[in-house]
């Protein structure tokens, strides 16, 4: 794929009512613009794409200037060497996959780029080269759109809810594929996405937006840890990600063990992986209870030792709180009846239960990132 690549977005522009101020970088690696719907995230993807253009900033991919409002540079979509993923797959209906996979390259005259047995390698799409796509299922179109991006020799792949259209089957079906190509295909992705179980799963950066405004940037298991960004990603679906490798697994139950450092486990409910594998765990904080001794004689498998790192208070009936876990951070939610007859308060030993069941495959990742 060439020289390694980071983007630059700091760009600024006013479309129809809504103001957009946005300003991250993006390495190797995915990088999820997460947040609800009209928070402006398909619409920095088209200024950094060159379908829209921004008023002020600048966006740069390596060495190269994609826009710049002050030397008056604004480079032709198609001169932008970007690969991009829509909703719908958009492949001609009247050519096979081999020929569709192709098109991008001749169309951009461009030799470089991937392999195409490299690519159908990592997309597992061999076998369909010579079907068409009205005899391709949803995750396999998308699959393909992906290879045929790919195979234009992007700078860096741009990706606008790709899995959208799709059904939980089919998303399950593909999911282990963009990983694949997070993993190795060696250049920035940038992943729009308002879907919780996707970021979490998938980024290795989190760009968090509202109203077309960036509220942070960072790691992604560090940004799911800070507590001022719950409103943003919702009471409901407020987690944690935890990182950890896979230490046994309890075929008799079902059940595999997940060694967290420092001689704290996880036991999940899972019989897919295998020991070795890094895994990061979504945790939901609704799904975090408190002890302040350790529980005995309970059905819950998950114990941990914890410490509490920081409190958020608002008008509600709830208390949000970060758990320091062996360095990694858990959230939780409580009453404030809870809270206050516990008599929590920051650096607080307890003692943190997690339900097996409560971590499903969907909250799975393949490869587990550092942990901030």
């Amino acid at each position: 794929m060439g020289a390694r690549l980071m983007l630059d977005v700091n760009v600024g522009a006013k479309l129809d009512q809504l103001e957009i101020c946005a300003q991250f970088t993006a390495g190797e690696g995915l990088t999820a613009l997460f947040g609800h719907s009209g928070a402006g995230k398909t619409t920095i993807l088209k200024m950094i794409a060159g379908l829209v253009a921004p008023v002020s900033g600048h966006i740069r991919v390596g060495g190269q200037v994609l826009f710049d409002a002050e030397r008056k540079i604004n480079i032709a979509p198609h001169k932008r060497r970007i690969g991009m993923v829509f909703q719908d797959a958009r492949l001609f209906p009247h050519m096979t996959v081999a020929r569709n996979l192709t098109y991008g390259r001749w169309a951009g005259r461009r030799s470089g780029g991937m392999a195409v047995k490299r690519m159908t390698d990592l997309l597992g799409i061999g076998a369909l080269m010579e079907r068409y796509p009205a005899n391709l299922s949803g995750g396999e179109r998308q699959r393909v759109a992906i290879g045929r991006a790919l195979l234009c020799d992007p700078a860096m792949l741009l990706m606008d809810e790709p899995l959208a259209s799709l059904d939980q089957e089919r998303k399950r079906e593909i999911l282990p594929f963009l990983e694949e190509v997070r993993d190795r295909a060696g250049l920035p992705i940038v992943y729009v996405s308002h879907e919780v179980d996707e970021v979490a799963r998938l980024a290795d950066t989190l760009v968090l937006m509202s109203k077309g405004q960036v509220m942070g940037a960072g790691d992604a298991v560090a940004m799911f840890s800070r507590l001022e960004f719950g409103p943003a990603l919702g009471r409901h679906e407020a987690s944690s990600l935890l990182t950890g490798t896979v230490e046994r697994r309890m075929a008799d139950y079902g059940l595999c063990e997940i060694a967290l450092g420092a001689g704290a486990s996880l036991f999940i409910v899972n019989n897919l992986v295998k020991p070795g594998d890094q895994l990061r765990m979504r945790v939901k904080a609704r799904d975090v209870a408190l002890s302040l001794t350790r529980p005995q004689g309970v059905s819950v498998r998950n114990v941990l030792a914890a410490n509490v790192n920081a409190i958020a208070l608002d008008d509600s009936p709830f208390v949000e709180l970060v758990l320091d876990v062996n360095g990694q951070k858990l959230r939780t939610r409580v009453t404030r009846h809870a809270y206050d007859e516990l008599g929590l308060k920051q650096g607080l030993p307890v003692f943190a239960m997690i339900k097996s069941v409560a971590i499903g495959q969907r909250m799975l990742s393949g490869r587990a990132k550092g942990h901030g």
